[in-house]
């Protein structure tokens, strides 16, 4: 006489596929989120520098450029 499962274990896959899709949606809202907020904290930033930038007068603009030039020579070499 041949076995077959019962409907009761086919029920369960069934629900535990569905807790498997559920987890991973989760998840995905999660992650997303995550680089949401992310991305409005280096906007921010951006923000903050550019109003930085925006209040120094031209010499002190002139200035920064030149500091951010040597900081690079000296980074190659």
């Amino acid at each position: 006489m041949a076995y077959t499962p019962s409907k009761d274990y086919k029920r369960r896959e069934r629900e535990q596929k569905k807790l498997d899709k559920l987890m991973a949606r989760k998840a995905a809202k999660e992650e997303k989120k995550a680089q949401e907020q992310e991305a409005a904290r280096i906007a921010e930033e951006a923000a903050v520098e550019k109003a930085r930038w925006d209040a120094l007068t031209k010499e002190e603009q002139d200035f920064e450029k030149e500091l951010e030039a040597e900081r690079l020579a000296k980074e190659e070499e």
